[in-house]
């Protein structure tokens, strides 16, 4: 593992029926589970690996409503809420701290559509602050002349090698069953609708399932004929030595984004820079993702053709209930950096803020950021097999928001009125021959 996690023990009991199976230990399957131990709902939570041991324990720690789609911002802003009540919820420290986040730029369109979103966002209910150049320079420093920025001082940061574990505890001291290094192979379905999981250990009994398995929800849900089109993004991050602060909370400018630590160390990345791999998933689903690929987020994706072709989340085949299955061959997806990214973000760092001087990795990780068309999540109870909730393609956003998904899938559960409106959330958006929306704001 390139990353390191917080440790959470097995439940210690296998069970045989819940009321609700969530597949993926990540901060999407703990906060759904935590939401239902809740509620008094019997739950189990199968993880092919640890939990967080993929794309939640491998992120920013950015928690932020800033520069949100529209679509996900009131997810964002409850997520927030969620943020600031869970620590002390649940006995222990999930890294959060509102410190704020700060946007820094020298183009004008930039600053342009920070103002356009704010005043969107403003009919919604969040607020942020347009800085001039003088303000945002006193802010930032660096050696950058700054054109402005925007401020969002309700934002915040969480370290997520511990938030995503301590979820899973909480949920587990209020009834959840636990299971690590335990796959879900399938869906039993009886009479057209879910009646449990078939796991490497057996079957387990269940009304309802909900698919959270990020990188690889994709892969499963294509072995019932649905379609969910994802494009698995491998992204590169990295923790540096303990350094000088230059910022409280995160701070992102051209080339850089950054968050302080608890520890006095940074976690570093370069927004929009990833590799995209030709793989049967990825070729499947191309035409759906045009509006992306011409897009000016896509512009920095590297192309390549690997062994990703044959094995992992995107590649073609099947498998059986009774035998070993792919997400087994693979328990955790621990991709290496890209050690270019790492060269050009210390190096922007050291120039930027001179006084980071000696600054270098500690360790650095690869991550695959499951990805829609819109960037934009799928939460959607699937029509052809009731029973069925996936919860998925949050697009690199799922730390911030994953509280305020898990909170609407438990609701769609107990068929409680959602807090937001679902519409932009159902997987039918991308049928064939409807038009899909461009990526709005990141």
């Amino acid at each position: 593992m390139r990353v390191k996690i917080d440790a959470v023990p097995d439940s210690p009991s296998f069970p045989e029926a819940v009321d609700v199976v969530v597949i993926g230990g990540g901060i999407i399957g703990t906060s759904v589970t935590y939401e239902l131990a809740k509620r008094g709902v019997a739950v189990a939570l199968f993880e092919k690996g640890v939990m967080a041991g993929e794309q939640s324990s491998r992120n920013w720690g950015w928690v932020r409503q800033q520069n949100r789609d529209l679509y996900e911002l009131p997810m964002a802003m409850y997520s927030l809420q969620c943020w600031s009540e869970l620590g002390e919820e649940i006995g222990r420290d999930l890294g959060f701290r509102r410190s704020g986040i700060l946007y820094g730029t020298t183009e004008a369109a930039d600053l342009a559509k920070w103002e356009n979103w704010g005043k969107q966002a403003k009919n919604i209910g969040f607020h942020s602050q347009i800085l001039s150049a003088k303000e945002v320079q006193e802010r930032i420093g660096g050696k950058t002349s700054w054109l402005g920025g925007v401020w969002s001082p309700t934002d915040g940061r969480a370290e997520p090698s511990q938030a995503v574990p301590a979820l899973a505890i909480g949920a587990q001291k209020l009834g959840a069953n636990i299971q690590q290094r335990c796959a879900v192979r399938g869906l039993d379905i009886s009479a057209g609708r879910v009646t449990g999981v078939w796991t490497e250990r057996g079957l387990v009994k269940a009304s309802k399932v909900i698919l959270c398995g990020g990188a690889w929800s994709s892969r499963f849900c294509s072995r019932y004929g649905i379609d969910l089109p994802s494009a698995n993004i491998l992204g590169t991050a990295f923790k540096t030595t303990v350094a000088p602060q230059v910022t409280e909370g995160c701070l992102s400018v051209p080339g850089l984004a950054i968050r302080r630590r608890l520890d006095g160390s940074y976690t570093v990345a370069i927004s929009g820079r990833g590799q995209l791999d030709l793989a049967p998933q990825n070729l499947r689903y191309a035409t759906r993702f045009y509006p992306m690929y011409r897009s000016k987020i896509a512009k920095k994706l590297k192309i390549r053709l690997n062994g990703s072709f044959f094995s992992g989340p995107e590649a073609a085949g099947s498998w059986s209930m009774d035998g070993i299955s792919p997400f087994e061959k693979i328990r955790v997806l621990d991709p290496a950096a890209d050690k270019q990214i790492l060269r050009e973000a210390i190096a922007k760092m050291v120039h930027e803020f001179p006084q980071l001087q000696g600054i270098a990795v500690d360790h650095a990780w690869g991550g695959w950021i499951d990805t829609t068309p819109d960037l934009v999540p799928v939460i959607d109870e699937i029509s052809q097999i009731p029973g069925l909730i996936v919860a998925s393609g949050f697009s690199g956003h799922g730390f911030g928001i994953g509280p305020g998904a898990g909170k609407l899938c438990a609701q769609m559960v107990m068929h409680d009125q959602p807090y937001t409106d679902l519409s932009p959330y159902r997987l039918s958006r991308f049928d064939r021959g409807n038009a899909i929306r461009e990526p709005q704001m990141m």
